[in-house]
């Protein structure tokens, strides 16, 4: 693989976006990739071509949580490697990853919607990995732990990530931060963080109504607990041109590290 290690986000906005794709995103090192949800659809195949990542090379796919805008372009990735694999055209078996509810809804849509050919590769060929709040699992030189984000709305896991440069990634998930994970994210070097709009338009778009935060508070929470480098993702989408702008002057009245807000597609090296 091409260059240092990076993030590139297939897509960063919430769920009812039409502007931009749902949120997710590619992590990859010169060795490894992982993939972090894909979508409400198969949009995700167009993203990944755009991307130019060739769906024959993911290997490990982890799974946040079970919410539509995360979890069906899931079952597209899924289905297109299972056609692959019948076809003798993908190598190796896929992983994914996540919590029991997510696996359950990815392994109970499959049996319900394809056709029983693809659904009998799951175990052999599609490895489901259920896992539960804490667990620790490698994918290649990338050292993961899983943390349930103690959501009130839908189980979520977020994640820690430890590369060989012993530096730190963190993604807290699609929802305000709970006091009782910060301690993951503590002095990070990056934290993923959700900002659904800007606080100044907070009385348009009622983020706390969808158990959703801010830019601002994004920077405010990131400022307290010493993150060196900050990503805001899965916002709203009505004026994707000015975004990145505004987005970020608001994060930076609270918070003095690097801030970036990335547009659809972005590589963000790490």
């Amino acid at each position: 693989m091409e260059g240092k290690k990076k993030i590139i986000m297939l897509g960063t906005g919430s769920a009812t976006v039409t502007r931009c794709y749902n949120t997710c995103f590619m992590i990859k090192t010169e060795e490894s990739m992982l993939m972090v949800d894909a979508g409400g659809g198969n949009g995700i195949l167009n993203q990944l071509q755009k991307a130019d990542i060739n769906i024959c090379d993911i290997h490990n796919l982890y799974v946040t949580h079970a919410h539509t805008d995360h979890i069906l372009g899931v079952i597209w990735i899924v289905r297109m490697i299972m056609q692959k694999t019948l076809a003798g055209k993908y190598d190796g078996v896929l992983n994914v990853y996540g919590h029991e509810k997510a696996i359950h809804v990815i392994t109970e849509i499959c049996r319900m919607t394809l056709h029983k050919k693809y659904f009998s590769l799951i175990g052999p060929a599609i490895q489901m990995h259920v896992l539960d709040d804490g667990d620790r699992f490698n994918v290649g030189d990338m050292q993961l732990q899983c943390f349930d984000i103690l959501s009130e709305k839908e189980k979520q896991f977020g994640f820690t990530v430890r590369f060989d440069d012993d530096k730190r990634l963190v993604c807290m998930g699609d929802e305000p931060c709970n006091e009782a994970t910060l301690h993951y994210a503590k002095d990070a070097d990056w934290m993923m963080c959700e900002a659904f709009c800007l606080y100044s338009d907070r009385d348009i778009f009622k983020p706390y109504e969808k158990y959703h935060s801010t830019a601002l508070d994004a920077g405010k929470l990131a400022a307290g607990i010493g993150v060196k480098n900050l990503i805001i993702y899965h916002t709203e989408d009505t004026d994707l041109a000015h975004r990145k702008d505004k987005y970020s002057e608001e994060v930076r009245k609270y918070f003095k590290g690097n801030v970036v807000v990335p547009d659809d597609l972005e590589e963000i090296i790490l």
